[in-house]
């Protein structure tokens, strides 16, 4: 007996079926509208699949530069005001870190196909192929 598929793999079936075996028969706007469906259950799918370590990841970064802790949205909201009040800056350590990896992370969901977000995955993949 094999287990049923999981969440994630259900909804790549369903995006594969909508590409490979609908889109083709359709025209215009419903095809076009069909593979926009595709794409929003390709992200669904990355968001399951992706943000729940990414948000961890996020909430740590966030503890670490503003030294406390709580929900992720209460600390971003910190970060916002204390960025807004001058008391974390440019110059904060870890600051540009934190900025760089929520965008990549962010990217990660929305656009995995974006040409430099896999040039810079690559590199936080494999540092050494990124220096010269």
């Amino acid at each position: 007996m094999h287990p049923p598929p999981s969440r994630l793999e259900l909804l790549e079936i369903v995006a594969e079926f909508l590409r490979k075996d609908l889109l083709p028969k359709l025209e215009g706007a419903t095809a076009f509208h069909t593979l926009v469906a595709a794409n929003v259950l390709d992200i669904v799918r990355r968001e399951l699949a992706l943000t729940p370590d990414a948000e961890a990841a996020e909430r740590q970064r966030l503890e670490r530069l503003l030294d406390t802790t709580g929900p992720l949205e209460t600390l971003n909201d910190a970060l916002c005001l204390a960025i807004r009040e001058g008391r974390i800056g440019p110059d904060t350590p870890g600051l540009w870190d934190h900025l760089w990896a929520t965008t990549l992370d962010t990217l990660a969901v929305d656009q995995p196909g974006y040409a430099a977000y896999r040039l810079e995955a690559a590199r936080t993949i494999n540092p050494q192929e990124g220096s010269a």
